[in-house]
Protein backbone atom coordinates (compact mmCIF):
# COMPACT_ATOMS: atom_id res chain seq x y z
CA UNK A 1 0.00 0.00 0.00
CA UNK A 2 1.28 3.45 -0.91
CA UNK A 3 -0.16 6.59 0.68
CA UNK A 4 0.48 10.25 -0.07
CA UNK A 5 -0.53 13.09 2.22
CA UNK A 6 1.91 15.83 1.13
CA UNK A 7 -0.68 17.38 -1.13
CA UNK A 8 -4.02 15.73 -1.97
CA UNK A 9 -4.57 12.44 -0.16
CA UNK A 10 -3.86 9.42 -2.37
CA UNK A 11 -3.82 5.75 -1.48
CA UNK A 12 -3.02 2.86 -3.81
CA UNK A 13 -2.80 -0.91 -3.46
CA UNK A 14 -1.06 -2.75 -6.29
CA UNK A 15 -1.21 0.46 -8.29
CA UNK A 16 -4.99 0.79 -7.96
CA UNK A 17 -6.63 3.62 -6.09
CA UNK A 18 -8.27 2.99 -2.73
CA UNK A 19 -8.62 6.67 -1.90
CA UNK A 20 -11.99 7.28 -0.22
CA UNK A 21 -14.11 9.98 -1.81
CA UNK A 22 -16.15 10.69 1.33
CA UNK A 23 -14.66 13.31 3.63
CA UNK A 24 -14.64 11.52 6.96
CA UNK A 25 -13.14 8.21 5.78
CA UNK A 26 -10.44 10.31 4.08
CA UNK A 27 -9.74 12.03 7.41
CA UNK A 28 -9.41 8.64 9.12
CA UNK A 29 -7.07 7.30 6.44
CA UNK A 30 -4.88 10.41 6.61
CA UNK A 31 -4.58 10.27 10.41
CA UNK A 32 -3.79 6.56 10.40
CA UNK A 33 -1.22 7.04 7.62
CA UNK A 34 0.59 9.76 9.55
CA UNK A 35 0.89 7.29 12.44
CA UNK A 36 1.55 4.21 10.30
CA UNK A 37 2.56 1.24 12.45
CA UNK A 38 1.14 2.80 15.62
CA UNK A 39 -2.27 2.54 17.22
CA UNK A 40 -4.50 5.60 16.91
CA UNK A 41 -7.01 5.57 19.73
CA UNK A 42 -10.76 5.59 19.18
CA UNK A 43 -11.00 8.78 21.22
CA UNK A 44 -8.47 10.54 18.93
CA UNK A 45 -10.36 9.41 15.83
CA UNK A 46 -13.65 10.60 17.28
CA UNK A 47 -12.08 13.95 18.16
CA UNK A 48 -10.78 14.23 14.61
CA UNK A 49 -14.19 13.57 13.10
CA UNK A 50 -16.41 15.54 15.45
CA UNK A 51 -14.17 17.71 17.65
CA UNK A 52 -15.74 17.99 21.11
CA UNK A 53 -19.31 17.38 19.92
CA UNK A 54 -19.50 13.72 18.90
CA UNK A 55 -22.93 12.23 18.26
CA UNK A 56 -24.21 9.45 20.49
CA UNK A 57 -23.58 7.04 17.64
CA UNK A 58 -19.94 8.14 17.24
CA UNK A 59 -18.36 4.74 17.94
CA UNK A 60 -20.80 2.89 15.69
CA UNK A 61 -20.37 5.44 12.91
CA UNK A 62 -16.58 5.23 13.25
CA UNK A 63 -16.79 1.44 12.86
CA UNK A 64 -18.84 1.98 9.70
CA UNK A 65 -16.13 4.23 8.25
CA UNK A 66 -13.47 1.63 9.11
CA UNK A 67 -15.52 -1.02 7.29
CA UNK A 68 -15.78 1.27 4.26
CA UNK A 69 -12.00 1.68 4.18
CA UNK A 70 -11.49 -2.08 4.49
CA UNK A 71 -13.91 -2.70 1.61
CA UNK A 72 -11.90 -0.34 -0.58
CA UNK A 73 -8.68 -2.16 0.30
CA UNK A 74 -10.25 -5.60 -0.13
CA UNK A 75 -11.55 -4.64 -3.57
CA UNK A 76 -8.05 -4.41 -5.03
CA UNK A 77 -6.05 -6.69 -2.73
CA UNK A 78 -5.77 -10.46 -2.52
CA UNK A 79 -4.99 -10.28 1.20
CA UNK A 80 -7.20 -9.73 4.19
CA UNK A 81 -7.98 -6.03 4.62
CA UNK A 82 -8.21 -6.59 8.37
CA UNK A 83 -4.49 -7.31 8.33
CA UNK A 84 -3.83 -3.91 6.78
CA UNK A 85 -6.28 -1.82 8.77
CA UNK A 86 -5.99 -3.63 12.08
CA UNK A 87 -8.27 -3.44 15.09
CA UNK A 88 -6.28 -3.17 18.30
CA UNK A 89 -7.34 -2.69 21.89
CA UNK A 90 -8.60 0.87 22.15
CA UNK A 91 -8.02 1.86 18.55
CA UNK A 92 -6.88 1.06 15.02
CA UNK A 93 -3.53 0.62 13.33
CA UNK A 94 -2.54 0.95 9.69
CA UNK A 95 -0.04 -1.88 9.26
CA UNK A 96 2.10 -0.60 6.40
CA UNK A 97 5.81 0.11 6.19
CA UNK A 98 6.60 3.72 7.13
CA UNK A 99 8.47 4.23 3.85
CA UNK A 100 5.23 3.56 1.95
CA UNK A 101 3.86 6.87 3.30
CA UNK A 102 5.36 9.92 1.61
CA UNK A 103 5.64 11.95 4.82
CA UNK A 104 7.93 9.36 6.39
CA UNK A 105 10.12 9.33 3.28
CA UNK A 106 10.23 13.14 3.41
CA UNK A 107 11.39 12.98 7.04
CA UNK A 108 14.03 10.35 6.24
CA UNK A 109 15.50 12.32 3.34
CA UNK A 110 15.39 15.67 5.14
CA UNK A 111 17.14 14.23 8.20
CA UNK A 112 19.82 12.79 5.93
CA UNK A 113 20.18 16.24 4.39
CA UNK A 114 20.60 17.88 7.79
CA UNK A 115 23.28 15.34 8.72
CA UNK A 116 25.14 16.05 5.47
CA UNK A 117 25.03 19.78 6.21
CA UNK A 118 26.40 19.19 9.70
CA UNK A 119 29.24 17.24 8.08
CA UNK A 120 29.76 20.24 5.75
CA UNK A 121 28.92 18.18 2.67
CA UNK A 122 26.69 20.91 1.30
CA UNK A 123 26.34 19.48 -2.21
CA UNK A 124 24.90 16.27 -0.77
CA UNK A 125 22.76 18.25 1.66
CA UNK A 126 21.25 20.22 -1.21
CA UNK A 127 20.59 17.07 -3.24
CA UNK A 128 18.95 15.20 -0.35
CA UNK A 129 16.81 18.14 0.70
CA UNK A 130 15.69 18.73 -2.89
CA UNK A 131 14.65 15.08 -3.09
CA UNK A 132 12.71 15.44 0.16
CA UNK A 133 10.92 18.59 -0.99
CA UNK A 134 10.10 17.04 -4.39
CA UNK A 135 7.70 14.71 -2.57
CA UNK A 136 5.40 17.64 -1.84
CA UNK A 137 2.59 18.08 -4.39
CA UNK A 138 0.93 21.04 -2.67
CA UNK A 139 -0.04 21.97 0.90
CA UNK A 140 -0.26 18.99 3.24
CA UNK A 141 -3.69 17.28 3.20
CA UNK A 142 -4.96 19.99 0.89
CA UNK A 143 -8.22 18.15 0.12
CA UNK A 144 -9.03 17.29 3.75
CA UNK A 145 -10.97 19.46 6.16
CA UNK A 146 -9.00 18.56 9.28
CA UNK A 147 -10.18 18.28 12.84
CA UNK A 148 -7.94 19.18 15.76
CA UNK A 149 -5.56 16.17 15.57
CA UNK A 150 -4.99 16.48 11.83
CA UNK A 151 -4.88 20.28 12.06
CA UNK A 152 -1.95 20.01 14.48
CA UNK A 153 -0.24 17.58 12.11
CA UNK A 154 -0.68 19.96 9.16
CA UNK A 155 0.97 22.78 11.14
CA UNK A 156 3.86 20.47 12.05
CA UNK A 157 4.31 19.26 8.47
CA UNK A 158 4.28 22.74 6.98
CA UNK A 159 6.81 23.91 9.57
CA UNK A 160 9.05 20.94 8.70
CA UNK A 161 8.68 21.78 5.02
CA UNK A 162 9.75 25.38 5.60
CA UNK A 163 12.72 24.22 7.69
CA UNK A 164 13.81 21.96 4.84
CA UNK A 165 13.45 24.79 2.33
CA UNK A 166 15.61 27.07 4.47
CA UNK A 167 18.24 24.37 4.94
CA UNK A 168 18.31 23.58 1.22
CA UNK A 169 18.70 27.27 0.32
CA UNK A 170 21.52 27.61 2.83
CA UNK A 171 23.26 24.56 1.34
CA UNK A 172 22.88 26.07 -2.14
CA UNK A 173 24.35 29.35 -0.91
CA UNK A 174 27.32 27.55 0.54
CA UNK A 175 28.12 25.99 -2.84
CA UNK A 176 27.85 29.32 -4.65
CA UNK A 177 24.36 29.22 -6.19
CA UNK A 178 23.37 32.68 -4.94
CA UNK A 179 22.33 34.04 -8.37
CA UNK A 180 19.94 31.15 -8.96
CA UNK A 181 18.25 31.67 -5.58
CA UNK A 182 17.21 35.30 -5.97
CA UNK A 183 13.82 34.72 -7.56
CA UNK A 184 12.86 31.97 -5.12
CA UNK A 185 13.92 34.04 -2.13
CA UNK A 186 11.93 37.04 -3.34
CA UNK A 187 8.79 34.88 -3.54
CA UNK A 188 9.41 33.33 -0.12
CA UNK A 189 10.02 36.77 1.38
CA UNK A 190 6.61 37.89 0.16
CA UNK A 191 4.99 34.74 1.56
CA UNK A 192 6.75 34.98 4.95
CA UNK A 193 7.43 38.70 5.47
CA UNK A 194 8.49 38.30 9.12
CA UNK A 195 10.75 35.27 8.71
CA UNK A 196 14.24 36.38 9.76
CA UNK A 197 15.96 33.24 8.48
CA UNK A 198 14.68 33.78 4.95
CA UNK A 199 15.50 37.48 5.18
CA UNK A 200 19.07 36.67 6.18
CA UNK A 201 19.52 34.21 3.33
CA UNK A 202 18.04 36.70 0.86
CA UNK A 203 20.32 39.48 2.07
CA UNK A 204 23.42 37.31 1.70
CA UNK A 205 22.37 36.08 -1.75
CA UNK A 206 21.79 39.65 -2.94
CA UNK A 207 25.07 40.88 -1.51
CA UNK A 208 27.00 38.09 -3.19
CA UNK A 209 25.22 38.88 -6.45
CA UNK A 210 26.51 42.46 -6.33
CA UNK A 211 23.19 43.93 -5.16
CA UNK A 212 24.26 45.51 -1.88
CA UNK A 213 21.54 48.15 -1.74
CA UNK A 214 18.80 45.67 -2.58
CA UNK A 215 20.04 43.58 0.33
CA UNK A 216 19.65 46.60 2.59
CA UNK A 217 16.15 47.22 1.20
CA UNK A 218 15.19 43.66 2.15
CA UNK A 219 16.35 44.37 5.70
CA UNK A 220 14.40 47.64 5.79
CA UNK A 221 11.25 45.89 4.59
CA UNK A 222 11.54 43.28 7.34
CA UNK A 223 12.22 45.94 9.97
CA UNK A 224 9.23 48.03 8.89
CA UNK A 225 6.97 44.96 9.00
CA UNK A 226 8.17 43.86 12.44
CA UNK A 227 7.73 47.34 13.90
CA UNK A 228 4.29 47.74 12.35
CA UNK A 229 2.99 44.29 13.27
CA UNK A 230 4.80 43.51 16.53
CA UNK A 231 6.43 46.71 17.71
CA UNK A 232 9.91 45.13 17.73
CA UNK A 233 13.17 45.54 15.82
CA UNK A 234 14.93 42.72 13.97
CA UNK A 235 17.15 40.50 16.07
CA UNK A 236 20.73 41.41 16.88
CA UNK A 237 21.77 38.74 14.37
CA UNK A 238 20.03 40.58 11.50
CA UNK A 239 21.26 43.97 12.68
CA UNK A 240 24.80 42.63 12.67
CA UNK A 241 24.35 41.36 9.13
CA UNK A 242 22.99 44.75 8.04
CA UNK A 243 26.07 46.47 9.44
CA UNK A 244 28.34 43.98 7.67
CA UNK A 245 26.63 44.68 4.35
CA UNK A 246 26.82 48.45 4.92
CA UNK A 247 30.57 48.04 5.46
CA UNK A 248 30.97 45.60 2.53
CA UNK A 249 32.56 43.16 4.95
CA UNK A 250 34.69 40.80 2.87
CA UNK A 251 33.83 37.91 5.16
CA UNK A 252 30.31 37.91 3.69
CA UNK A 253 31.79 36.56 0.48
CA UNK A 254 32.88 33.39 2.26
CA UNK A 255 30.88 30.16 2.37
CA UNK A 256 29.51 31.05 5.79
CA UNK A 257 25.91 32.26 5.65
CA UNK A 258 24.28 31.55 8.97
CA UNK A 259 25.78 31.84 12.47
CA UNK A 260 26.78 35.47 11.95
CA UNK A 261 28.66 35.52 15.23
CA UNK A 262 31.06 33.11 13.49
CA UNK A 263 30.77 34.91 10.17
CA UNK A 264 31.87 38.22 11.63
CA UNK A 265 34.30 36.95 14.25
Amino acid sequence: MEIKVLGPVEAKVNGRSVTPTAAKPRQILALLALHAGHVVSVSTLIEELWDDRPPRSARTTLQTYILQLRKLIAGVSSGDAKEVLVTRFGGYLLDVAPESVDVHEFERLSQAGYRAAEARDFASASRLLRSALALWRGPALVDVRPGMPLGAEVVRLEENRLNAVEARIEADLRVGRHHALLGELAVLGAQFPMNENLCELHMVALFRSGRQWQALDVYKSLRDTLIRELGVDPSARLQQLQHAILNSDARLDSSRTREPETLLA
